[in-house]
């Protein structure tokens, strides 16, 4: 017989980490892995337009949504128990990835010397809408990385801060392939 997908347990406004500590919904843990889940799920509308895309971004992109879901189940999980869960990490050859990514993509840009606006092609402003929720889920990270120490996750804010620049050069990349101007900000 199939489980149902409703189980109750959350009907008082609390839910269980994988470990099975009760928390509220609304603790700053909680909040933190539901951003990460909102960050992924507009990663997946990005993809659908993988036409527009590089082969090796989609495939980067793809590992980004695992790379977050990993994230989220550490985040989801007690530090004492994630070695009992055997809970995959963020890894430095992932990062490093990411990195080479940013680069070939770079280096098909002209050097950015203004801020610009955060529109263009449909891909383009998806790209950016994902990056700002990136931003907002690195600054929620560092929060609860400094409210709880002994939480951190190793190489979690720099796979978000690397994510962030990756969708802003790709988003770049789309209005650059696309024939949309930058439009820069007019700050006078």
């Amino acid at each position: 017989m199939k489980a149902k997908i409703y189980t109750k347990g959350g009907d008082k406004g609390k839910t269980s980490l994988v470990g099975g500590t009760r928390l509220l919904k609304s603790d700053q843990r909680i909040d933190l892995y539901g951003d990460l889940d909102e960050l992924n799920s507009f990663i997946g509308p990005i993809l659908v337009l993988h036409e527009e895309l590089a082969k090796q971004d989609c495939g980067i992109l793809l590992a980004l949504q695992n790379t977050l879901f990993d994230l989220g189940a550490l985040m989801a999980c007690e530090v004492q128990k994630r070695a009992e869960f055997s809970l995959n990490t963020i890894s430095s050859e992932f990062i490093t990835e990411i990195e080479e990514a940013i680069d070939i993509v770079d280096q098909q840009l002209s050097p950015l010397k203004e801020f610009v606006m955060p529109r263009g092609s449909e891909l383009a402003t998806r790209l950016h809408i994902a990056r700002t929720i990136t931003r907002r889920v690195e600054r929620k990270l560092v929060g609860f990385e400094t409210s709880y120490p002994d939480e951190v996750i190793e190489n979690g804010v720099v796979l978000l801060n690397r994510l962030s620049d990756y969708l802003f050069v790709l988003a770049r990349l789309a209005n650059m392939k696309g024939g949309h101007d930058e439009i820069k900000w007019d700050h006078n």
